[in-house]
């Protein structure tokens, strides 16, 4: 039921958060004003160097002092301050957003040679999993989420979207099924350079969450989608899969159709199938993946969920529906619908 839509300008020239807030309203129908949220990225190039660290206070504390502390541990917080936002009639403020500007300090850590990103996702696990009334959902660099329970015009009014400008945008409208609708289990969902949107069920979380754990990543959102984002970083940032492997990973062609391929890629896919078994996505499901470099949509294996894919110069576009994208973009030089499984890329010119 959830709404999603995405897009991309590959020559990296910005968007205002308008047009993309006029289209995810336009499927209204596909929430239930319990959730929704948009990602940009581009949105603070006076920071770009610094990991932009969005973060939902229960109060400014006793959580607050605590994280505090603990970024003064690892590094150096260049900035901090509350997320701007707009009181809206209709959307219940349960937390306080606020955003940090931070950067590993490798002064403080004398003879380490873990990676920044690493650093970064670790104390997003620590924060996230043992500070009460503090959850970190955005973490990347020049990348910011912005979400909250509420129907997607609330949201967007509430974080005045149309002020931030991006060459990336995510948005998604939220039905919750099988867990209730919270700030935290709103999407998009993000981990570092990686951000998810997600319409439909991952049947397969228990194994996936299982599996992605046993990494040293946690799950404390309680929704599937959350998953996915560390699926994501794992496959893609720390084993160095590009996007179409990826995606054969999460949604990959059954075993009958392996059989039938020329033996290059029967052998191709065969390893992927065992070497990520447990990352296999299971369930009906629409996804859209975002980076810096670009963005990636697909569905699962036999297509359970709507996908629809167009262009316009150069924008690309994804969405559940031709219409959304439509709302963004009357005159459109393509559009087409992605086959079961099959990942629609688009990525930034160098």
């Amino acid at each position: 039921m959830c709404g999603i839509i995405s897009v991309i300008d590959r020559s990296r020239s910005g968007m205002d958060g308008s047009s993309i807030k006029k289209a995810l309203s336009l499927m209204d129908e596909r929430g239930s004003g319990e959730g929704a949220g948009y990602a940009a990225y581009g949105v603070y190039p006076d920071y770009a160097e610094y990991y932009a660290l969005h973060i939902f206070y229960d109060n400014l504390v006793e959580p607050k002092v605590a994280v505090d502390e603990i970024l003064r541990k690892w590094g150096h917080i260049e900035d901090q301050e509350e997320i701007p936002t707009v009181e809206q009639p209709d959307l219940r403020r349960t937390h306080i957003p606020w955003r940090y500007f931070f950067k590993p300090d490798i002064s403080l850590m004398p003879g380490s040679r873990t990676p920044d990103e690493d650093i970064v996702m670790k104390l997003v696990m620590q924060i996230n999993t043992t500070i009460p009334g503090a959850i970190v959902f955005s973490s990347g660099k020049n990348i910011g989420v912005f979400k909250a329970s509420g129907w997607p015009e609330a949201v967007a009014d509430f974080y005045q979207i149309e002020k931030y400008e991006g060459y990336i945008w995510l948005a998604h409208n939220r039905y919750p099924t099988n867990t209730s609708g919270w700030w935290g289990g709103a999407h998009p969902f993000n981990l570092l350079d990686w951000s998810v949107v997600h319409n439909g069920e991952i049947t397969s979380y228990g194994t996936n969450r299982r599996y992605i754990e046993s990494y040293g990543y946690r799950c404390t959102m309680y929704t599937d989608t959350e998953v996915v984002a560390y699926l994501c970083d794992l496959l893609g940032r720390k084993h160095g899969l590009p996007e179409d492997l990826m995606v054969r990973a999460f949604a990959p062609p059954f075993w009958d159709e392996i059989d039938q391929m020329p033996d290059e890629q029967q052998r191709l896919n065969q390893a992927i199938r065992l070497t990520y078994g447990s990352a296999l996505m299971n369930g009906p499901f629409a996804i859209v993946v975002a980076t810096a470099e670009g963005i990636v949509g697909f569905t699962d294996r036999i297509k359970l969920r709507p996908l629809i894919a167009a262009e316009s110069g150069d924008r690309l576009y994804i969405s559940s529906e031709e219409a959304a994208i439509r709302r963004m973009e009357p005159a459109l030089d393509r559009v087409w619908m992605p086959k079961a499984g099959e990942p629609v890329i688009g990525r930034v010119r160098i």
